[in-house]
């Protein structure tokens, strides 16, 4: 795939002034082409071109190095990526287990809530029950006292006449 840049473009990306570009391609040293009125340099053939052999060698030795760093870099990236899934995973278990945990706190909370209503009811009941009972004793004991004190009044007034 060719990659190409516009006359100004490649300029400030070499460092050139477009005069010497111009130059270089009029000695076919730059691989260019003419479109809508606009001067386009191949940036492929810009590298051979400007970079002398030498150099290129160099670079060529070099590659093995880059390559082996990229392919260290690929690892390292692939071994993140287990990381993360590892604990992406975790984290669900982790979400399910608490999930499951308040599920459980809520159905004790649930009866928790129906046996204290229901004592609630029985207390209610055996308040109830208890009115009823001392209702029932002041009125059977009032009755025994107030006959009593009805004697003892009647026996006074006997005893006053």
């Amino acid at each position: 795939m060719q990659t190409w840049l516009s006359i100004d473009e490649f300029s400030k990306l070499i460092g050139k002034n477009n005069n010497e570009i111009l130059k270089l391609c009029k000695e076919k040293r730059l691989n260019c082409k003419k479109q809508n009125g606009k001067i386009f340099i191949e940036v492929e053939q810009m590298a051979k071109s400007l970079v002398p052999l030498p150099e290129l060698e160099i670079i060529e030795k070099e590659n093995s190095i880059a390559e082996k760093t990229i392919n260290m870099l690929l690892m390292l990236h692939e071994k993140i990526l287990i990381s993360k899934d590892e604990t992406i995973e975790a984290l669900k278990e982790e979400n399910d287990f608490l999930k499951h945990s308040i599920y459980s706190i809520q159905e004790d909370y649930e009866t928790q809530k129906k046996t204290l209503e229901r004592l609630q009811k029985q207390l209610e009941l055996c308040q109830e029950e208890l009115e009823f009972c001392r209702r029932k004793y002041k009125l059977m004991w009032g009755k025994v006292l107030k006959k009593e004190t009805d004697l003892k009044n009647e026996n006074k007034e006997k005893e006053e006449k």
